[in-house]
């Protein structure tokens, strides 16, 4: 081979591991501001960002996150006797851009004090749909296990934003934290 095709073959060769190589490193993206705060009165946060990455419903994925935060906060405030319980009448969904490819999806999910350390909830989650309804039976179903004995799910009415999301919320106590409440 003459110089000329041996270069010619480096520099292609250099370009396709190249191109893996890129291929292979694209960072998936994060949410710009995917920031929650808690206090004892209610859980908010926004995430704004892609809607869906490789068929993946990202944005949706905010309600797990926030899911967790807020029962996160349940307990705290549990801990500290300050006995409380989510206000499902009160959250307020908005998913702006839904449907576009870039979407800002803001909750809040405020809480409800309440006297008795039984009538705190310990425990939150949810179901939902991102362009397609919810699996409620299923989550139902999954969530038994958790459940104090004699203990039901508390699950809010279907909230529904304009542009199509649709969750219920899920409350509960804690099997382990409150387990006097037998």
């Amino acid at each position: 081979m003459k110089i000329k095709e041996i270069t010619i073959l480096f520099f292609l060769s250099l370009s396709i591991i190249n191109c893996y190589q890129n291929e292979k490193k694209i960072p998936k993206e994060e949410a710009k501001d995917n920031q929650i705060i808690c206090t004892n009165k209610e859980c908010k946060g926004t995430y704004v960002g892609k809607e869906f990455i490789d068929s993946s419903d990202i944005a949706h994925q905010f309600s797990n996150t926030m899911s967790a935060k807020v029962g996160d906060q349940l307990k705290e405030l549990y801990r500290s006797g300050d006995y409380s319980r989510v206000d499902f009448k009160s959250i307020r969904m908005r998913t702006e851009g839904m449907g576009s490819g870039n979407v800002s999806y803001t909750l809040s999910i405020p809480f409800i004090a309440v006297k008795e350390k039984c009538e705190a909830y310990t425990a939150f989650d949810h179901v939902g749909g991102w362009n397609h309804a919810p699996a409620l039976s299923q989550r139902k179903v999954q969530l038994q296990s958790v459940l104090l004995p004699n203990q039901q799910l508390d699950i809010s009415n279907l909230k529904t934003t304009k542009e199509g999301l649709q969750e219920y919320w899920i409350q509960w106590r804690h099997k382990f934290l409150q387990a006097e409440c037998e």
